[in-house]
C-alpha cells in the first residue's frame, strides 16, 4: 500500500497481526505501546482541520515520532537525549527498510524536501549569526541537498531533513514562536506535510520489518496498578 494514501486506520488495520502477537508473548508490550501512542497523536493531527491549528498538527506528529524514537537511560533514570535518539533510529530505519518506504518518500516529495533545505530559517547554522551574508550561505543547502539525491545519500539526507524539522519543533515547544505566527507558516506547514509522509513510512517499516525488533527501554510505561499514598 503507497504512503501516501494511507490512513490511521489502515496502518492499525496492518498492524492488528503482531499487536495480537506480541501482546501474547508480553502484556504491555513495549513495541505494540510505542506503535499504538505514535498512532494516537498522529489521529491528533489528521483531526486538526483548521489552518490556525498548524502549530499544534506540527507538535503531534513529533510527538508521535517521539513515542517510537525515544529511549530510557537506566542509569541517570531519565529519557536519553532526543538529538542521538532520534538520528540512531532514523539510520536504523532505512537499514531496516526492504521495501524502501521511507527513500520512496523522500524521493516523491523531493521538491518539498528541498525547499525545507533552502529555508534559511530552518538551519541552526543561519541562528548563530543571523544576518544577509549567513542567509545566503545557508540557502546554499539546497544545492547539497540535489546532490546527496543524485548520490542516494539518503541517510544525510533524512538527519539533515529532520534537523531542520527539530529545529521548528524546538522553537514551538520552547516558547521561541508566537501561535499561529505569520512569520513562520510556510515553514510549518511544509515541515507537518513532510512529517506526515515521513511518519507513514516509519511505521509501515514497523508493519513489515520492524514488529520483531527490540526498539529499547521505553519511557515511562504505563502502570495499570494503583499506588498507595502514604
Amino acid at each position: 500500500m503507497p504512503e501516501s494514501s494511507i490512513t490511521v486506520r489502515d496502518l492499525r488495520r496492518l498492524w492488528k497481526p503482531h499487536k495480537e502477537r506480541l501482546s501474547a508473548e508480553q502484556s504491555g508490550h513495549p513495541t505494540v505501546v510505542r506503535f499504538h501512542r505514535a498512532c494516537s497523536w498522529i489521529q491528533l493531527a489528521e483531526q486538526c482541520e483548521d489552518p490556525s491549528d498548524l502549530d499544534q498538527v506540527l507538535l503531534s506528529q513529533w510527538i508521535a515520532f517521539n513515542a517510537l524514537y525515544g529511549q530510557w537511560d537506566a542509569g541517570k533514570r531519565e529519557p536519553r537525549p532526543d538529538r542521538a535518539s532520534w538520528r540512531q533510529f532514523s539510520d536504523r530505519m532505512l537499514r531496516l527498510d526492504n521495501g524502501n518506504q521511507i527513500v520512496d518518500a523522500l524521493v516523491n516529495n523531493k521538491r518539498l524536501v528541498i525547499t525545507i533545505f533552502e529555508d534559511e530559517y530552518l538551519c541552526d547554522h543561519f541562528w548563530e549569526d543571523p544576518s544577509d551574508r549567513q542567509a545566503t550561505k545557508s540557502r546554499q543547502a539546497k544545492f547539497k541537498a540535489r546532490s546527496w539525491y543524485v548520490e542516494g545519500r539518503w541517510t544525510v539526507i533524512l538527519d539533515d531533513l529532520l534537523e531542520r524539522i527539530y529545529l521548528l519543533r524546538c522553537q514551538l515547544v520552547h516558547g521561541a514562536a508566537t501561535y499561529n505566527s505569520a512569520l513562520n507558516r510556510v515553514a510549518i506547514r511544509r515541515c507537518s506535510l513532510m512529517m506526515e509522509h515521513l511518519l507513514r513510512s516509519f511505521l509501515l517499516v514497523w508493519v513489515h520489518d520492524g514488529s520483531d525488533e527490540n526498539w529499547g527501554e521505553m519511557c515511562y510505561p504505563p502502570i495499570n496498578s494503583k499506588l498507595t499514598v502514604q
